[in-house]
């Protein structure tokens, strides 16, 4: 039994984590603080609750220290195709729009789980996709799951899940999608494990949209059961990164506990069947567009788990919703170049208004290059990666000699899933500057999706061991942001996955 920490020092403990991991501990909550602090303490090497209270408050966490916080703080409470209704207007309607628009164009589909535990979300959107689309394989698809518990995510990375983790889900699922590996334990077909990449992210202090973390051009983002964690700032900055991170009409599911006119006033919500959803754009964009059927038929699953053709999707109707004019652009200093213009655009997420100042000057030089390297990176976050890669092969040609630009082709490239060459583009980057961490990094990634563990391990360590040169809080080259004391956690947790693996 250990003493009542003081309200003093509680309230300072609260602060400390919501600043550093969005999660919010009310004064209510304060008992649960205090709990999961006792079970950190002994972990995080301290003799008892108070002092370990005490040494948090008064000096920036680490980063192990945020892990081992967060291992006690949240709670991994999920389970496949949980709010099994959200799951039924993702296939219903949702997902058909989507690949009828797309269906004779790129064939591209980006979907985010952020916060994704211990990855049932994301693995129930990839089984999903495979019921339901019948020419999968001919789309370049992403899901990408992130979370700030490394132990979450290195679970999810090994795909083996126990019977709690199937509770309320269709009984096809472990006769389907999973290979029974004893008693109580099941793991994941590895034809369905592939298609989600699972990463570290702290949603509350990192930047994104971001082509370093492939947090850019998203169709959809689920954040289920997350923001009522969040502090209210934190809960801010997550929605607005997240608008950030949507293509337009891009779609954002939160749990019904989570709406809010006020904190998605960015958004349109729609409503279906009571559950609201919240979209990228004017709200009037919802009311015209005509009932969409995909150009081939859709195959769903009753409860029988016999195939049937899924409904048509209905029209749209949005709930009344306040939209917000994009933010203010601070006017540009005297002497600033519309390159400097469109480049202060870009960093605050108006892409458009970017190209257009881009547009209005032209691509002479001097700055020839780089003006085609931002109109690359304008058109990725916008998600038309043709254009992206052909901006890119443009600023390569003026600069055939600058690392940042093959590193930015090699990042276009594997989003569209042209990884030989993506690979070949991350070694130029790497002949021309050895020391070009983020083209490291990225080559580990490619080699742990490909299951080549040992190279993947050989360029981990590489990225490690130059980030040894960095300050935690110094900007990395060519990063959108990211600060080298992060790329290190996701290095940490990248290597712990992939001993899951």
């Amino acid at each position: 039994m250990i003493d009542r920490l003081s309200d003093e020092l509680l309230s300072g403990l609260s602060r400390a984590v919501a600043d550093q991991t969005g999660l919010h501990f009310s004064r209510e909550r304060w008992p649960d603080l205090e709990r999961g602090l006792c079970s950190a303490a002994g972990k995080l090497g301290y003799p008892d609750v108070e002092s370990c209270a005490r040494r948090l408050v008064s000096i920036p966490l680490t980063r192990q220290e945020t892990e081992i916080l967060a291992g006690e703080l949240t709670v991994g409470e999920t389970y496949f195709f949980r709010e099994k209704k959200s799951f039924e207007i993702l296939s219903d309607q949702i997902l058909p729009e989507i690949m009828r628009l797309r269906r004779n164009t790129d064939r591209r589909l980006r979907i985010w789980s952020a916060g994704c535990c211990t990855g049932e979300e994301p693995y129930s959107i990839a089984i999903l996709l495979d019921r339901i689309v019948p020419d999968l394989r001919q789309w370049q698809v992403t899901i990408l799951g992130t979370d700030i518990n490394p132990h979450f995510l290195k679970k999810a990375s090994a795909g083996i899940y126990g019977e709690w983790s199937f509770r309320n889900s269709p009984f096809w699922l472990k006769e389907r999608y999973f290979k029974q590996v004893d008693a109580n334990h099941y793991e994941i077909l590895p034809s369905i494990r592939e298609r989600v990449v699972f990463s570290y992210l702290n949603l509350a202090e990192d930047g994104y949209p971001s082509l370093a973390t492939n947090t850019n051009a998203m169709d959809m983002i689920f954040c289920r059961n997350v923001l009522m964690y969040f502090s209210p700032e934190k809960a801010r900055h997550a929605v607005h990164h997240f608008h950030r991170s949507l293509m337009q009409n891009g779609w954002l599911m939160v749990s019904p506990t989570e709406t809010s006119g006020e904190l998605f006033a960015r958004f349109g919500s729609v409503q279906f069947d009571g559950i609201t959803f919240y979209r990228k754009g004017e709200s009037s964009s919802f009311t015209t567009t005509p009932p969409l059927i995909m150009s081939e038929p859709v195959v769903g699953w009753n409860e029988a788990n016999q195939a049937v053709a899924l409904p048509s999707p209905v029209d749209f109707k949005p709930a009344p919703s306040v939209s917000l004019p994009e933010p203010m652009v601070e006017m540009p200093l005297s002497g600033r170049t519309p390159y400097e213009e469109a480049l202060a655009l870009f960093s605050q997420g108006n892409y458009e208004q970017a190209a257009r100042k881009l547009e209005a000057e032209g691509d002479s030089s001097p700055a020839a290059a780089e003006k085609a390297g931002l109109r690359a990176r304008i058109c990725a976050n916008l998600g038309d990666l043709d254009q992206a890669r052909s901006w890119a092969e443009k600023a390569l040609g003026a600069d055939k000699l600058n690392a940042g630009l093959h590193y930015l082709s090699a990042i276009i490239l594997e989003e569209q899933g042209m990884t030989e060459e993506a690979f070949v583009a991350l070694k130029k980057t790497l002949y021309l500057d050895p020391n070009f961490v983020l083209a490291h990094y990225s080559l580990g990634n490619c080699a742990l999706r490909q299951r080549k563990l040992k190279e993947a391990e050989r360029h981990f360590t590489n990225t490690r061991t130059l980030l040894a040169s960095y300050q935690p809080n110094e900007i990395l080259p060519q990063s959108d942001g990211l600060v080298a004391g992060r790329l290190r956690e996701m290095v940490e947790s990248a290597m712990a996955m992939e001993k899951a693996a």
